[in-house]
């Protein structure tokens, strides 16, 4: 028996869209003999519809397309089977079916790569569609055991991360019919990658790059995001930030508040993105991008309403080693060139917000990314709380458990007091503050199986340390 696996693009949703695709594939199966054709659960729907499912003319609408295909079938001698239907008479029962296409949560957008299989009943691969496109394996049910098993070259992380992120970047770009972008640009690693991304799929005439220095902005991240622009070609202009961030202060001041240093840097990352790069997106027909890497999302290092602004966080589920790996992926597998300067790639990781940020004196972000990318990692991947970590660090185990380099947690923390004082801090925003920033956040592209906003597992309580947790600590303390 001849059997179609139909490898659709689904839109959630449009139910007339994805009908039509179907009745298509179902013609095209037809002319190549087959008896049955199989399509992806949600197939004709989408998986994430909201609140369509409840109501009356989307269900009435849905039976109107289900009939006219389940007719297409009959008239052409083809059994129609849903995925999720999956019966047990049928020829064919090794097989791995996904649609592809992106689809969302609202928080978070969703990537589908295709990639269907065939199993021979020794669970080896012998057909597989293709990825991140529309493919139809046919197969004769009886000849599966006799096929060649399949030999699937083998992808490295970062291959799969850039696809996964030019993907889904790309077609949600489509899906809000959006061609233009724009990219705050600082001279740092998260925003050069934002840029080569979006440059990659939009061409370098449809990107504009900002930069928009303040006092505390240094010659050579200045220097750095120049040149990124002309590596790569786009529109680019320097807008600086600090007579108007003085002219806030100078406001606010005299109207006897007081601001103190730390809402100095807020303003700044709020002018930046609520001001400049939402006119400059305004003017033009354009978004706006938000840089973000995971660990900045995990812990809420980012400015409410300022750099955590934007139309998509599509680098939101990459932690900081893996937007490196990104960077050096760009330059030598997508542009094989050096379009991300190598000074960027080089340079300490700086908000570049004050004096004590100053990258030329080697100074930058409070996190220290060799060891917090993986701390957070726990804290998010493996669901390790404070307790287990403890444990961990006092069994002399941590770093090989979530996968840091050997001796970082002494460089970085000579003693136990060090150690649990910087756990708690970055527990506590985690668990508190960030929460409200992550669910004010803008949609974040899923590459991992735990993206945030995937699931109901964040909740705004209050951060919570376990009894297990104080005792562990006060042994270790003395």
């Amino acid at each position: 028996m001849k059997i179609a696996i139909a490898q659709i693009e689904v839109v959630a949703g449009q139910v007339e869209r994805n009908a039509k695709k179907m009745l298509n594939f179902i013609a095209q199966a037809k002319n190549q003999q087959a008896e049955v054709i199989i399509f992806p659960e949600f197939a004709l729907t989408g998986k994430f519809v909201g609140r369509n499912f409840q109501q009356e003319s989307f269900i009435n609408d849905c039976k109107f397309w289900q009939k006219k295909i389940q007719d297409a079938a009959d008239k052409n001698n083809l059994q129609l089977i849903i995925d999720a239907e999956k019966t047990t008479n049928l020829p064919i029962t090794n097989y791995q079916l996904s649609c592809v296409g992106i689809q969302n949560k609202g928080k978070t957008i969703y990537t589908f790569a295709g990639e269907s299989k065939i199993f021979n009943s020794h669970g080896k691969v012998v057909m597989q569609a293709k990825s991140f496109a529309e493919d139809l394996l046919i197969v004769d049910s009886e000849k599966i055991d006799s096929m060649a098993e399949l030999e699937i070259p083998a992808q490295s992380e970062v291959e799969k991360n850039y696809r996964t992120v030019r993907f889904g970047t790309e077609k949600f770009l489509q899906q809000i019919n959006m061609q233009k972008v724009v990219i705050g640009i600082s001279g740092g690693i998260d925003s050069a990658v934002a840029a080569a991304l979006y440059t990659d799929i939009l061409g370098a005439k449809n990107v504009f790059l900002v930069n928009m220095p303040s006092k505390f902005n240094s010659a050579t991240t200045r220097g750095l995001s120049e040149q990124l622009a002309k590596n790569l070609g786009c529109n680019y202009c320097v807008l600086p930030i600090q007579d108007s961030v003085d002219y806030t202060v100078k406001q606010l001041e005299g109207a006897d508040f007081k601001i103190s240093d730390f809402v100095k840097e807020n303003i700044q990352a709020r002018d930046r993105s609520s001001r400049i790069l939402a006119a400059v997106a305004a003017s033009i027909g354009a978004v706006f991008t938000c840089n973000a890497n995971k660990a900045e999302t995990t812990v809420g290092y980012a400015t409410l309403y300022g750099d955590e602004a934007g139309f998509l966080c599509a680098l939101a589920d990459l932690w900081k080693f893996q937007i490196y790996a990104l960077a050096d992926y760009f330059n030598s597998e997508v542009y094989k060139r050096e379009v991300i300067p190598q000074g960027i790639i080089d340079i300490v990781p700086s908000a570049e917000l004050s004096t004590n940020q100053n990258v030329d004196e080697g100074k930058g972000d409070p996190l220290k990314y060799p060891y917090h990318d993986f701390l957070f990692r726990a804290f998010v991947e493996k669901n390790l709380a404070p307790e287990e970590i403890l444990k961990l660090y006092s069994e002399g185990n941590l770093e090989s458990e979530i996968g840091c380099a050997a001796g970082l947690v002494k460089k970085y923390f000579p003693t136990a007091k060090d150690f649990t004082d910087d756990l708690e801090h970055w527990w506590n925003l985690f668990t508190g503050m960030s929460v409200a920033k992550r669910i004010q956040s803008p949609p974040i592209l899923a590459v991992s199986s735990c993206p945030f906003g995937s699931d109901f597992s964040e909740s705004q309580n209050l951060p919570y340390l376990t009894q297990g947790y104080k005792n562990l600590k006060a042994e270790l303390l003395g």
